[in-house]
């Protein structure tokens, strides 16, 4: 390989690198019955917390709680992805490049 590519990868690299930190670094909420169960989540997919209103907290309805929390998550998961897909496009020009996103 020449010298210029070898630059080029190894730039691409280092941007890479920081959008994975950032990516990281960032917070994203999502939450389903209004409010009543929030899911903190990073760029990386990594819950951070999941909140739950007291209110919500019924023992003889337990499967609106799990349907709540499940949805929550899964837009938080929903969201954490896109927002990885996007930074990581910007770098890739929008390559699909295996293992990035």
């Amino acid at each position: 390989m020449n010298k210029f590519i070898m630059h080029q990868a190894q730039k691409l690299q280092e941007k890479l690198a920081k959008a994975q930190q950032e990516l990281a670094e960032a917070t994203i909420e999502a939450s389903s019955g209004g409010g009543a169960v929030k899911v903190t989540i990073n760029g990386q997919q990594k819950i951070q917390s999941v909140k739950i209103s007291p209110e919500v907290v019924n023992p003889d309805d337990i499967e609106l709680l799990e349907d709540l929390v499940l949805t929550a998550v899964s837009e938080a998961i929903a969201k954490s992805q896109a927002l990885a897909a996007e930074r990581l496009s910007e770098l890739t020009g929008g390559l699909k490049i295996p293992g990035l996103t």
